[in-house]
């Protein structure tokens, strides 16, 4: 069994216009939310062993956020595929994570973490910033995973719906 955790980036900041999609920062409710996700995983006994990240400045401070609040270092990866790319550029990334990594953590945007939540579990899920879901998948090895629906949606957690 593995688990691959989906995170949304945290809220954005649409403050300066003249930042490319690229570049937008974390807004105020953003640098606050990716914590407290980091840490309520934690709680959740849920901590990945690869960071992978969209190279979007956005997605890379939320991932950052989540990897300090987790109490040993994880390594965290840019991936290019992740702001821009195909699910299956995802899943091949994915597939090339080492079999004793039990837990692939992604952080990437919408409307492609929704798509490949679907594509890989069969559920529909909205993934507002910063949320998470939680993903099983019956695989002894990553290179086996396929967005065929035969994973299993454990669990969605949404900062708003977190206690405070």
């Amino acid at each position: 069994m593995k688990t691959l955790l989906l995170m949304r980036h945290a809220k954005s900041s649409w403050k300066n216009p003249e930042l490319s999609d690229h570049d937008r920062p974390l807004n105020k409710r953003g640098k606050a939310d990716a914590p407290r996700m980091g840490e309520f995983l934690c709680e959740q006994e849920l901590v990945p062993d690869i960071i992978l990240t969209s190279t979007a400045k956005r997605a890379r401070k939320t991932a950052q956020a989540v990897a300090e609040a987790i109490p040993r270092p994880v390594e965290c990866e840019e991936v290019g595929e992740l702001y821009f790319g195909s699910i299956e550029d995802w899943l091949q990334r994915i597939r090339r994570c080492d079999d004793g990594v039990q837990c692939v953590m992604l952080f990437g945007h919408n409307p492609g973490l929704e798509i490949f939540l679907e594509m890989l579990t069969g559920e529909q899920e909205l993934l507002p910033t910063a949320a998470v879901a939680e993903i099983e998948c019956s695989i002894s090895h990553w290179k086996l995973l396929e967005a065929d629906r035969s994973c299993h949606l454990a669990a969605v957690w949404r900062p708003k719906e977190l206690p405070r």
